[in-house]
């Protein structure tokens, strides 16, 4: 044997040695203990399965016959409506029950016929803007009171979304002015609505892991992300401060941020009347520049923690709400929880340690906030409510123990990933594999998106030959029954 030789078989064995180190496994993530706490469940598909039933009897009757029942629908929701505008009320009011099923009944018959929908938005805009009202009298972070306002925001903004989904492309302009809320900062157009310094932007990604965030919590949402907008008060120039996954806390224009897949956006703002605004009506402007100068100056990574008590490191919700605790507004006043053992589970199998956090859906239910506008379209809540369906009904695989894997070989090269990814980080450059997220976690990002991906797929298609069978894309529950049947396949 050659000398030659003797290295080459020498530089294979380190290399083996190698491999086997790297595929040693790594601990399993431990979960902190957490308060006690349970998810919220509607508990309620026999009536979905009534309001469907309805929804197919007003598509057989037609516009013309429905024109009275929708107009009494109208009606009774507007009568309701005076009402949580006008007295002062508990949670557990009745008549938050029966706006829920007031806004429901009428959303059926607008699905059949949604000639009269653009008036259906403005009237959940208002019943959204009473509900927060009544809100900032109670006790936000009980049960019943997180549960009420639930109920009406998050199955108001479903009713009105299975509707746009039953209408025409087109039928809604994609961008929804609801509020009118005065404020004195430096202001700018984006895509045609007037934002002001210190507006919250709250979006929803387009990737799968931004479909878990919002919906793995108690209370699941539709949104993933939030951002701040700054306005420069002498140029006019937009700067929107966020914090990504892959490069922490970052400072992008207009045009940046819209590049990024967003299959949704809302736009949030302060409340002009309340106390410390009447103060200083430029508080938000101050937050916002005090969130811009952060993210000039050194870099800040991303908190995959979610830990909201240690400011060094900041998610994205974090961004804001450090920003506006530094002018004395506390956000999130009721913060989300994560209580599903298996949830917990596989999150923290991507880094996140804290379970009592602030999630980015949970910031429109925050009474300190108006919903100035928002945008969205068609094809966008199409993608939006299959990558929800899928990811509920991986979630619900996670309770019955299914684990969050990944495959054994590809541990060696995410650690190598992860190496270089080191090194360009320490240059200030972006590798493959985020800063902050281990190795194993981009292994288990890399298996979550393309078991998603796989079942999107076969969804999609599922979905579309429920709409030729039935004349209808089929709604929420229908679309969970189809995960459910592709999972177990």
């Amino acid at each position: 044997m050659t000398v030659r030789h003797r290295w080459l078989l020498a530089g294979a064995a380190i290399l083996c040695l190698l491999y086997l180190v790297l595929l040693i496994p790594s601990p399993s993530p431990s979960i902190p203990p957490t308060p006690e706490n349970h998810p919220f469940i509607w508990n309620r598909d026999a009536y979905w399965s009534q309001l469907e039933s309805r929804f197919k009897e007003a598509r057989m009757a037609g516009c013309i016959n429905l024109s009275l029942s929708i107009s009494a629908g109208f009606s009774r929701v507007d009568s309701l409506l005076k009402r949580l505008q006008t007295d002062t009320l508990q949670p557990e009011a009745p008549i938050f029950n029966e706006m829920e099923s007031a806004v429901f009944s009428l959303g059926t018959n607008l699905g059949a016929c949604p000639e009269r929908l653009p008036d259906y938005i403005r009237t959940f805009g208002a019943i959204r803007t009473a509900v927060k009202d009544q809100s900032s009298r109670w006790n936000i972070n009980s049960a019943t009171a997180r549960d009420c306002i639930y109920k009406l925001l998050y199955g108001g903004r479903t009713a009105v979304e299975e509707i746009v989904l039953q209408a025409t492309p087109g039928a809604v302009t994609e961008a929804i002015l609801e509020s009118r809320e005065p404020s004195a900062t430096p202001s700018a157009q984006i895509l045609g609505v007037m934002v002001h310094s210190g507006d919250i932007l709250v979006s929803r990604g387009g990737a799968p892991t931004s479909a878990l965030i919002a919906r793995g919590n108690d209370y699941p949402g539709n949104f993933s992300h939030i951002a701040l907008v700054y306005v420069d008060s002498t140029t006019g120039d937009v700067s929107i401060i966020e914090s990504h996954i892959e490069k922490g806390v970052a400072i992008a224009t207009v045009d940046d941020y819209l590049r990024d897949t967003k299959l949704r956006i809302m736009v949030l703002r302060l409340r002009s009347d309340l106390s410390a605004m009447t103060a200083d009506p430029m508080m938000p402007h101050k937050a916002a520049a005090y969130a811009l100068a952060r993210a000039n100056g050194k870099h800040i990574a991303y908190d995959f923690a979610m830990d909201t008590g240690e400011p060094s490191q900041l998610f994205c919700s974090e961004v804001v709400s450090d920003g506006y605790r530094h002018v004395g507004v506390n956000l999130w006043d009721g913060l989300s929880h994560i209580s599903s053992p298996g949830v917990k589970l596989w999150l923290a199998a991507f880094g996140v340690r804290n379970f009592t956090t602030e999630e980015p859906s949970d910031l429109e239910y925050d009474p300190q906030l108006r919903v100035v506008a928002e945008w969205r379209d068609f094809e966008t809540l199409r993608k939006d409510r299959l990558d929800n369906a899928v990811v509920d009904v991986m979630l619900e695989g996670a309770e019955r123990g299914d684990r969050l894997d990944y495959d054994w070989y590809i541990l060696p090269v995410a650690r190598i990933m992860k190496a270089y990814s080191m090194i360009l980080n320490r240059f200030g450059k972006i590798g493959p594999v985020p800063e902050g997220m281990s190795a194993a976690g981009a292994a288990r990002n890399k298996w979550f998106s393309h078991r998603h991906a796989v079942i999107k797929e076969r969804l999609g298609a599922l979905a579309e030959r429920f709409q030729q069978d039935n004349g209808y894309w089929p709604p929420y529950w229908e679309l969970i029954k189809l995960a459910h049947q592709v999972a177990s396949e």
